[in-house]
């Protein structure tokens, strides 16, 4: 993806400007400022295949060990349902979203998931979420 490209988290920015610049910044300190702001550059990183990025935002406490993604899988949209707290200042936050995909051939699916967010030393990680069925 290129930066001058449409992000692919909806936000009406570049992928440059959004969520490219916590991928390509992760190593020199440019990392999400909230907890909705990493919600959306995982997303991203599942619709450019970057698995890097979502193994290092994961909290340690429950990273796997190891991240397997269909490539296959076209991620078409991100929509924010609600936030709880996840500021800049908030040691934790709670977003609420449903990620809309396409799977090889034409099968449309959504994920709607409620994930948690911890701040650990001034960056934000994914801690885990529930799906809702």
């Amino acid at each position: 993806m290129l930066d001058s490209d449409r992000c692919p988290c909806l936000s009406g920015d570049t992928y440059g400007d959004c969520c490219g610049r916590y991928h390509h910044g992760l190593g020199g300190g440019v990392t999400a400022p909230t907890a909705e702001a990493l919600m959306r550059s995982r997303y991203s990183a599942f619709a450019v295949g970057d698995r890097g990025y979502l193994l290092a935002t994961w909290a340690p406490a429950t990273r796997p060990t190891s991240l397997d993604l269909d490539d296959d899988t076209e991620w078409r949209g991100l929509e924010i349902l609600r936030t709880e707290a996840g500021g800049p200042f908030d040691s934790a936050g709670v977003v609420e979203f449903v990620a809309r995909y396409r799977d090889p051939g034409t099968r449309r699916g959504a994920l709607h998931e409620t994930s948690r967010f911890i701040r650990d030393q001034g960056r934000w990680f994914y801690v885990g979420g529930d799906v809702e069925a």
